[in-house]
């Protein structure tokens, strides 16, 4: 089990708690994505597609990250998945075969390094670490673990949990090294549109040509608060688009149609909602990491992107037994940094994504319960 699972398993039920752990906002989705896939349930939309998506659903993603990146991305290179976990895994099933060496950088979303060790691949962590209040990737390290008997890279920029965002300088030395030694680079994308000063996180797509071992992955989930949709996409070399379908047909056979109309929606038309999330992200993100950084005790470096905070409070060996004690004691829901990875242990993940009287509710309920101790 998840150890995020295992903490919020331990505060579900409870109407007092403030739950804070789940990485999605406490709003829903927008009332013209809903209105989009409701109608078509409505009209009787309920019939398999293409295994990977429907023609127009993907010609509107191509537009939208042709537009978005400044380089054609051709629907010939794209496939819309049942969600973007799911990606992932399709991505690992791919080019993952067992005892193949996998790199990623962490700590890290568990699932990220657990569907490799499904497929009976080797992963190796390349830590993040704080540095001057941010997170840092020592780049000639993650060099160093790009080695020839690796098989793949997974990148997951801006990063879950700690909201690192992979410099754009960096982005040309990496895509060589993966060149030259033939090592498959996996992006894990879902937080771009989420970076605090740019229009989107510095990305791959732009530099890559349509035969580079490089693959996208993607979801609808967090930039138009979709997070119950269970719809991604993938950007794949043309070459592997007959293979992944076949994939895609012994995994899910395809994404159901009326969620496709509401993806849809939120390419053509989402644009707005965007913007206004990613401004109430950076409001957020000034609110918590404000009031943590005035507690003693606490270390809060600042994401570049994303939803969270991830910080730890000084004498912190066991954030699981923190975790609970925070449900059991002030009735405040946070993840344990344990849950991505080992090299998280001792640190804490608020996910920001709420109202902001919520956050404050949550803030002023951590801050006694770190004066009771």
């Amino acid at each position: 089990m998840s150890r995020i699972r295992e903490v919020a398993n331990a505060g579900m039920g409870r109407d007092d708690i403030l739950a804070f752990w789940f990485g999605e906002s406490d709003q829903p989705t927008p009332e013209f994505i809903r209105r989009a896939a409701a109608d078509d349930l409505l009209a009787g939309r309920t019939f398999y597609t293409h295994n990977l998506g429907r023609a127009d659903v993907r010609a509107s993603l191509s537009r939208y990250l042709s537009n978005l990146h400044g380089a054609p991305i051709a629907e010939n290179r794209l496939a819309i998945t049942s969600a973007g976990v799911s990606a992932l895994m399709l991505a690992a099933q791919l080019v993952v075969s067992p005892g193949d060496r996998v790199v990623v950088g962490g700590p890290i979303w568990p699932n990220v390094p657990e569907i490799p060790k499904i497929l009976s691949g080797q992963v190796e962590v390349v830590p993040l670490e704080p540095a001057q209040g941010r997170w840092r990737m020592d780049m000639d390290r993650l060099l160093d673990a790009l080695t020839p008997d690796t098989k793949a890279l997974v990148l997951n920029s801006p990063n879950n949990p700690t909201g690192w965002m992979l410099p754009a300088e960096d982005r040309a030395a990496v895509l060589e090294r993966c060149r030259r030694l033939g090592i498959w680079l996996i992006c894990d994308d879902v937080y771009e549109r989420l970076a605090f000063d740019a229009p989107t996180a510095p990305s791959f797509l732009p530099l890559v040509t349509p035969e580079d071992r490089v693959i996208g992955t993607n979801s609808f989930s967090k930039a138009w608060r979709m997070t119950g949709w269970r719809l991604g996409w993938m950007v794949v070399p043309p070459a592997m688009m007959d293979g992944l379908g076949v994939l895609i047909e012994y995994n899910t056979s395809c994404a159901p149609d009326f969620v496709q109309s509401g993806a849809k929606a939120a390419l053509d038309h989402g644009e707005p909602v965007v913007t206004a999330l990613k401004a109430e992200l950076t409001a957020a993100r000034d609110q918590v990491l404000g009031v943590l950084r005035t507690l003693p005790g606490v270390e809060a470096p600042s994401p570049d992107g994303g939803l969270y905070a991830f910080f730890r409070v000084e004498g912190c060996t066991d954030s699981v037994a923190l975790c609970k004690s925070l449900i059991a004691e002030a009735g405040l829901g946070l993840a344990p940094g344990s849950a991505f990875g080992p090299e998280g242990e001792g640190w804490l993940r608020w996910c920001f994504a709420a109202r902001s009287e919520k956050n404050a509710a949550g803030l002023e309920r951590f801050a006694s319960y770190l004066k009771a101790r």
